[in-house]
């Protein structure tokens, strides 16, 4: 069959699926679930996530200029997910979800205790892009759940079993199938 021509839209999949964590000073902390997340820079470490301004986050995040973004596994794509289409202007998603506030070094919002990774983000700026607005953010610190490391004190992130989005649909990451530079080692050398 021959590749069809489709009108623009976001096809870039799959993208890593996650719950942000914010909080305005004496109220209660929200999730939203994000997929609409990347990379954007190394040093500084910096992230980007973008929110529609409806989202009950979006005004937390706004004001308060910083969240957490906390990675997901497979067990918990069920809050994700239960994160991503109910509202914490009706519900505390942390009591719904059974999920543990977890408290940060650098920001003021919690992380998630049961994430196997979290990062501590803080708003550098904000652009407004039609549906949604883009904060770009500087990640102030990592937790990693020490079950991660290796022996050496090295991340082994695969072992988390953690969850991308795509097209709709959450699917747990699989097996490795190369690695960073393996297409121009010299043979014999580990890949």
């Amino acid at each position: 069959m021959a590749k069809q021509f489709w009108k623009p839209g976001n096809m870039l999949y799959p993208l890593p699926a996650v719950m942000v964590s914010c909080q305005r000073k004496n109220e209660r902390p929200n999730i939203i679930t994000i997929a609409w997340i990347g990379v954007v820079c190394t040093n500084p470490a910096m992230v980007s996530i973008s929110v529609r301004p409806q989202r009950h986050s979006y005004n937390i995040i706004k004001e308060t200029k910083e969240f957490v973004i906390n990675l997901v596994n497979a067990e918990l794509t069920r809050a994700m997910d239960y994160c991503g289409v109910k509202s914490g202007r009706d519900i505390d998603k942390f009591k719904a979800t059974h999920l543990t506030p977890m408290e940060s070094l650098h920001v003021s919002a919690p992380g998630i205790k049961e994430s196997p990774v979290n990062l501590e983000c803080k708003v550098t700026k904000e652009i407004e892009l039609g549906s949604h607005v883009l904060f770009l953010a500087e990640v102030k610190g990592v937790t990693v759940e020490g079950e991660l490391l290796d022996n050496k004190g090295r991340l082994n992130l695969s072992k988390a079993g953690l969850v991308a989005y795509s097209h709709g649909e959450y699917c747990k990451l699989g097996a490795k199938v190369g690695k960073y530079g393996y297409s121009v080692r010299k043979k014999g050398k580990k890949r």
